[in-house]
């Protein structure tokens, strides 16, 4: 159930994201959704290659080389879903960051609580 709601929010950071910007398109609600499913899982599966085929440069850049990773996540979701498009690599970086921070906000309001 966790996760549904994760998907969720996590949709509704990418729809607040796409009025906000202007170079984000999102026609739906429902491909919002596929899209916060279609990052999670490129994020699980092709991320972790991508960074350790780019360590050398990862470290060499300090960790900000992981930002342009993020956003070639992106624009690969991008190619994968119609419906959901970004205009330039800039705007997949600061799309990143930004749903990073928001996701961050929303998913903030499900702490379990331990006690």
């Amino acid at each position: 159930m966790k996760l549904i709601i994760k998907l969720l929010l996590n949709a509704l950071a990418v729809v607040i994201l796409a009025k906000i910007l202007s170079g984000v398109y999102v026609d739906s609600y429902l491909t919002a959704i596929v899209v916060a499913a279609v990052l999670s899982i490129l994020n699980l599966l092709v991320k972790p290659i991508l960074v350790i085929f780019t360590l050398p440069i990862t470290i060499v850049t300090l960790g900000l080389f992981l930002l342009v990773i993020n956003a070639l996540i992106i624009l690969l979701a991008d190619r994968l879903i119609p419906g959901f498009s970004v205009s330039s690599i800039w705007i997949a970086i600061l799309f990143s960051i930004l749903l990073s921070i928001l996701q961050s906000i929303l998913h903030s309001f499900l702490k379990d609580e331990k006690e």
